[in-house]
């Protein structure tokens, strides 16, 4: 099944068993993919279907969103918007690809700089390149990239 099915079964089960945080987070993912759908359409109408890729990009992004705000609300002592925005966040990486540990990324970053032959830190575009080829969803690239820096300056 793929992840547009899988969203929108999700969210007939939501309706269902009328659960309204999860109808509420599924319905605002389903929005953000209509209005990227409708953003690729232009103005002829043609085209505007989105890849797998894209969808995951999209809900990486809602996460990431979720995430600044979690932190915002603590920082704020907002505790109960904290916990309702981390748990929109639980829905929404049911969706996304498993992330992978910190061990499994180094391994990933050291394959790519070998396969590659990357030496130096001109070579970090490509290496970042191929690794969100690889690993898209699967890793926080804001992260990694110092972590490639690193392996690339040592």
């Amino acid at each position: 099944m793929d992840l547009r099915a899988r969203l929108q079964a999700a969210t007939k089960d939501a309706m269902k068993s009328r659960d309204s945080t999860r109808l509420s987070t599924l319905r605002l993912i389903g929005a953000a993919v209509k209005d990227r759908e409708i953003a690729l359409r232009g103005g002829d109408g043609e085209g505007g279907e989105m890849t797998e890729a894209e969808l995951v990009a999209i809900m990486s992004r809602m996460v990431k969103q979720r995430q600044e705000s979690v932190r915002a609300y603590e920082e704020g002592g907002r505790l109960e918007l904290a916990a309702q925005e981390q748990e929109e966040i639980e829905i929404i990486q049911e969706f996304l690809p498993r992330q992978l540990s910190e061990a499994e990324t180094v391994s990933a970053i050291d394959s790519v700089i070998s396969d590659l032959g990357a030496s130096s830190i001109r070579d970090m575009g490509r290496v970042m390149a191929d690794l969100r080829q690889r690993h898209a969803g699967q890793m926080d690239f804001g992260t990694v990239g110092p972590m490639v820096k690193d392996r690339l300056l040592n």
